[in-house]
């Protein structure tokens, strides 16, 4: 062939910068010193991409500890690459803090130089101090690659990749006459804004209509919040991880602060009422580390189960066929951790009990049943029904009752989430990213798993939710309760929202915040680039993530045909993990996802040189 191969990879946030690490890790073995553009294509700084970038607001914090935060593979993982051990974020900033590591770009920055001095392994750092260490770790993979692969950075956005299956691709950018060409397109293009669906159309007509606001789903960081007038009442339409950077920017963003466990106003912030599905907050992330015999994991949903049930004729459904499953794997490790950490809370041999949880039918009466009899406490007992559904027929008489009774079940969740007393939890947390290294097999699942794993395991951190106590203390922040509706009432110009846990009560209020990520749908998404994707024949799943191929993340046609030249990585596509980084020595199923796909790619790319390395 003619000219050096190319390969462009469309997205250089954390994604990017994993599948370039494994390419670098690869390239050795698998490429030897054949020459290779790499061209990386992003609006927003290599490494830290979007997210994780510097400028943004220092209040704004990763809902990690920076002991619990790896770009670096380890031999948990999975993958056919070798293993190139790297620091996880505690352990950089040590090295960066004790002259080990020379700190580059905005780690510099005396804010972030004052916050690396301080930081430790379990504390939760700022966004843009994960992105600093995300500039880093891209810095290092970059410094790894042979020297005969050139990297070109290009600042800006693609539009859209042509080309024939059979032949090179075209990359087309914004604000550039000539397209990229390029061998292979790797899109790595995380979370993207989306148009507003039917429903928020028309919420935002009403609010035009009568001089409202209203704040359509969006990435919190980014929305601009001035319109929230100081001391007037605002609906919030969902408890997550928006939620609690929108409650942070309203209120220390605006110069409050905290003194002795209270919340000492500046006057300037809105009163947030906050309603959502659950009516709770996400679970608190847990506040220990593990300790003793961990459980032997996957055990009831591993590789045989999850080839068993692909195997099966005809579709599977999430909740019918997989989720039993998922069931009894998040109970083997809770049960296997009480028996093995808390034995006086039993009162069955364990190896008996594990032979029969063994033998027994997921979600069967037996299974209940050996449970009941071998965990007398109730309070012991694994319960994932109860757990999503924690204010499931819960009634108040008023607003200002549940006030009060969800401060006490987020202090009691606090309580427990801290207390190693209960680190059967944090056997759940191991089981829950066991499923997930499978669940991916299956392409397409649904949003539940997604928002239920989140819920569960990727909650704020503990010290955000005793801001979220005292800001309720102080009135600043007011609880809906779950099943919370939202109704724009013509006749008098306002919002009004409700719930199932306070019947027959409303809350009115001039505007309406949606505290959640856009539909990443393709007839939503704002991305020229997906939409031509699609249009030229990509395939979406039932819910309209992009179709690729689980092995080695091929972009697939709506015959399920892989295009031999395209691939994705990421959120937007059927996929998806639980986050492009994760806590060390707990297998990464991103990590052998880029594995996969960087050899891949070297090995086409290795077969149209016709050259030895």
């Amino acid at each position: 062939m003619s000219g050096r191969p190319s390969l462009v990879v469309i997205g250089a946030g954390p994604r990017g910068t994993g599948l370039v690490e494994r390419i670098a890790a690869n390239a050795p073995g698998l490429y030897g010193h054949r020459p290779l553009d790499l061209h990386l294509v992003d609006p927003y700084p290599p490494g830290a991409g979007r997210i994780w970038r510097h400028d943004q607001s220092p209040l704004l914090w990763m809902n990690s500890m920076a002991e619990d935060v790896t770009m670096f593979t380890d031999d948990t993982v999975p993958q056919e690459g070798p293993v190139r051990p790297g620091p996880a974020l505690d352990a950089w900033a040590a090295d960066v803090r004790e002259g080990r590591t020379e700190p580059s770009g905005d780690a510099a920055e005396p804010g972030l130089r004052a916050e690396i001095e301080t930081l430790r392994g379990q504390d939760f750092p700022s966004r843009r101090l994960q992105g600093a260490y995300l500039r880093w770790v891209y810095e290092q993979s970059v410094a790894a690659l042979p020297p005969s692969v050139t990297v070109h950075e290009h600042r800006g956005r693609a539009l859209r990749v042509t080309g024939p299956s059979d032949g090179r691709q075209r990359v087309r950018l914004e604000g550039r006459a000539e397209p990229l060409v390029a061998d292979l397109v790797v899109l790595t293009i995380g979370h993207l804004d989306a148009e507003p669906d039917t429903e928020q159309q028309r919420l935002s007509a009403f609010a035009d209509r009568h001089g409202l606001v209203h704040l359509p789903p969006d990435f919190t960081a980014d929305s601009d919040l001035t319109a929230l007038r100081a001391g007037e009442p605002v609906i919030v339409r969902g408890f997550g991880l928006a939620f609690i950077d929108l409650m942070v920017l309203l209120t220390e963003g605006r110069g409050g602060r905290y003194e002795n466990g209270a919340y000492v106003p500046s006057g300037q912030e809105p009163v947030l009422h906050v309603g959502s599905r659950r009516g709770v907050p996400y679970h608190s992330k847990i506040g220990y580390g593990w300790q003793g015999e961990r459980p032997p994991l996957p055990r009831f949903l591993g590789p045989d189960r999850t080839e068993e049930l692909l195997s099966r004729a005809g579709p599977l459904d999430f909740r019918r066929d997989i989720w039993p499953h998922v069931d009894k794997e998040l109970g083997y490790a809770h049960y296997h951790r009480l028996f093995t950490a808390h034995p006086e809370r039993t009162t069955a041999d364990r190896a008996a009990f594990e032979e029969k949880y063994a033998t027994a039918e997921p979600g069967s009466d037996d299974l209940r049943a050996l449970i009941a009899a071998a965990v007398p406490d109730p309070a012991d007992r694994l319960d994932t029904e109860a757990l999503d559904h924690p204010l499931d027929g819960v009634r108040h008489s008023s607003y200002d009752a549940l006030q009060e009774a969800t401060r006490h079940y987020i202090a009691a969740d606090l309580d427990r989430r801290h207390d190693p007393g209960h680190s059967e939890d944090l056997a759940v947390f191991l089981g829950l990213l066991s499923a997930y290294g499978q669940l991916i097999r299956f392409g397409d699942i649904g949003s539940w798993w997604h928002g239920f794993f989140s819920y569960l395991a990727s909650g704020p951190p503990g010290p955000r939710l005793r801001q979220l106590l005292a800001l309720s203390r102080a009135g600043v922040v007011r609880f809906l309760g779950a099943g919370t509706t939202v109704e724009a009432d013509e006749r008098h110009g306002v919002f009004r929202a409700g719930s199932a846990t306070v019947p027959g009560e409303r809350i009115e209020a001039r505007a309406l915040v949606e505290a959640r990520l856009p539909d990443p749908s393709p007839e939503r998404t704002r991305s020229t680039l997906l939409r031509a994707l699609h249009a030229d024949g990509a395939a979406a799943t039932a819910t309209g993530l992009l179709a690729v191929d689980p092995g080695d993340g091929r972009i697939l046609d709506h015959e399920g045909r892989p295009h031999p030249r395209r691939f994705a990585l990421g959120p937007n596509t059927a996929a998806r993990t639980s986050g492009a980084f994760t806590r060390p020595r707990t297998g990464g199923p991103a990590f052998r996802q880029n594995d996969a796909t960087a050899r891949a790619a070297l090995t086409f790319l290795r077969g149209l040189t016709g050259t030895d390395g």
